[in-house]
C-alpha cells in the first residue's frame, strides 16, 4: 500500500468521528494560538519602546548614579546603591564638557492630581528648559515651560494624555488649574499618546520645572541625568569624559549608558521576556500532544479488529503504523493552522489597546511545533498499532 493510500484511510478515520477530532484538536489550537500571541505582544512591545527610543537620536547618554554594569543597585527612592547625583552635578557636566547640546537632571516622584471631584495617581518628571532635546514627546496643545519658569519655580505643568483625558475628559486644558498635592498649578501643555518608555507609562506622568518638583517633593535628589552630544561621533568621548569628572565624588558608582548600549541592553531583556512567554505558551502545546496520543491509544482500542483483518490481508508493518502516524500529524497540524489564524486574530484585535507584531519565525516556530507534536505523541499509539498479532486481532470483541 502506497503512501496517498494510507493517507486516504488515515482521513477516512478522522472523519468517521468528527466531533472526537476537533476536541483533540483543540489542546494544539490553544497552544499554537497562545504562542502566535504572546510572542506578538512581547514583540510589539519590544518594537514600540526601541522605536521610541531610536526616535529621540542616537546622541543620547543616561547617566545613573551606580556601578549598573558591575551589578550595583537600581533606581528607587533615594537614589542608587544609597548615593544620588545633585542639579549641582548636572551643572559641573554641562559647565566642564564642551560639544554638548542640551544637560538634563531629571527628577520624579509620586503623586496625586486633581480636579474637582476627578482624581489620578501619576508620576512627577521633572527637568529643565531642555527637556524638549531628550524626550521626544509631541505636544497636543499648548507649549513646554521655559527657562524664566525653571529658575522661578513656577507652577506650571504639562500634562500626559491619560491625565489630561482623566481630568479634563473632552477637554483642552490648557490654561485652566489642577491641584497636586494640595498645591495649584496652572496647566501650559499636554502631550501626545506615546505609551510605555523606559521611564514607565509616559501617559501617565505630569511633567513640570525640577525647582517646582524640588519644593513640592521635599528632595534634591537626582535620580539620571541626561546628555545630549552635538555630534552622536563624539558619544563614546563624551561617555568617557564623564565618567572621569564625576568619579572623584562617586567613585566607582557612576555609570554612563550611550543610546545603542541602552537599547541594546533592553532588546536582550524584552527579548528574553518574549521567550519566556513563548516557553509558557508552549507548555499547553505538549498538553495537546498528551491528548492527541490518549485518543490514539483508543482508536488503536477500538480498530483492533480492522488492524487484524488488515494485517491478515497483506498489510505490512509500515503500512499500519504510517496510517495512524499520518492520523496525529494531521490532527496536530490541522490544530496547528487554524491556532495560528486565531492568535493572529487575537493580535490584531487587541492591537489598539497593546502594540502587537506577527513574526514570521514564531508563525514557523509553532506550525513546525505543531508538527513535531504530532509525530511525537502519535509515534507510540502507532507503534502499538503495527505490534497487533493479527490472530489475537481477529479474535477481538
Amino acid at each position: 500500500m502506497n503512501v496517498f493510500e494510507s493517507i486516504r484511510i488515515a482521513f477516512r478515520a478522522l472523519n468517521a468521528n468528527k466531533a472526537r477530532s476537533i476536541l483533540t484538536m483543540l489542546g494544539v489550537i490553544i497552544g499554537v494560538a497562545a504562542v502566535i500571541l504572546l510572542v506578538a505582544i512581547g514583540t510589539g512591545v519590544q518594537g514600540d519602546i526601541t522605536g521610541q527610543i531610536e526616535g529621540i537620536g542616537s546622541n543620547l547618554l543616561f547617566v545613573f548614579p551606580a556601578d549598573l554594569e558591575g551589578g550595583g543597585g537600581g533606581p528607587g527612592g533615594g537614589g542608587f546603591g544609597g548615593t544620588a547625583f545633585a542639579v549641582e552635578d548636572a551643572a559641573l557636566i554641562e559647565r566642564r564638557i564642551e560639544g554638548l547640546d542640551a544637560v538634563v537632571p531629571v527628577i520624579e516622584g509620586p503623586a496625586t492630581a486633581e480636579r474637582g471631584n476627578r482624581s489620578i495617581k501619576t508620576v512627577i518628571s521633572a527637568g529643565n528648559e531642555d527637556v524638549d532635546e531628550v524626550f521626544a514627546a509631541e505636544l497636543a496643545g499648548g507649549r513646554n515651560y521655559n527657562a524664566s519658569e525653571v529658575q522661578a519655580g513656577a507652577r506650571v505643568v504639562g500634562l500626559g494624555s491619560t491625565v489630561a483625558e482623566e481630568l479634563f475628559p473632552g477637554q483642552d486644558p490648557v490654561g485652566e488649574e489642577i491641584t497636586i498635592e494640595g498645591q495649584r498649578f496652572v496647566v501650559i501643555g499636554h502631550t501626545e499618546p506615546q505609551g510605555g518608555a523606559l521611564t514607565g507609562d509616559q501617559d501617565n506622568q505630569i511633567y513640570m520645572p525640577y525647582t517646582t518638583a524640588q519644593r513640592l517633593l521635599g528632595t534634591r535628589d537626582v535620580g539620571i541625568i541626561i546628555v545630549k552630544a552635538s555630534d552622536p561621533e563624539e558619544v563614546d568621548l563624551k561617555s568617557a569624559q564623564i565618567t572621569r569628572l564625576l568619579r572623584p565624588k562617586f567613585g566607582d558608582n557612576v555609570t554612563v549608558f550611550s543610546q545603542e548600549q541602552t537599547l541594546a541592553l533592553l532588546s536582550t531583556i524584552l527579548g528574553t521576556l518574549t521567550f519566556m512567554l513563548a516557553g509558557i505558551a508552549g507548555i499547553s502545546l505538549l498538553v495537546g500532544g498528551i491528548g492527541i496520543m490518549n485518543i490514539m491509544l483508543v482508536s488503536v482500542t477500538e480498530r483492533t479488529r480492522e488492524i487484524g483483518i488488515r494485517k491478515a490481508v497483506g498489510a505490512r508493518t509500515y503500512d499500519i503504523m504510517s496510517q495512524f502516524v499520518i492520523e496525529a500529524v494531521a490532527l496536530s497540524v490541522a490544530g496547528g493552522v487554524i491556532g495560528i489564524a486565531l492568535g493572529a486574530l487575537g493580535a490584531w484585535a487587541i492591537d489598539s489597546l497593546v502594540p502587537t507584531q506577527i513574526t514570521w519565525w514564531a508563525v514557523a516556530m509553532a506550525f513546525l511545533f505543531a508538527g513535531a507534536v504530532g509525530i511525537f505523541f502519535g509515534v507510540y499509539p502507532a507503534w502499538r498499532a503495527s505490534r497487533l498479532d493479527p490472530i489475537e486481532a481477529l479474535r477481538y470483541e
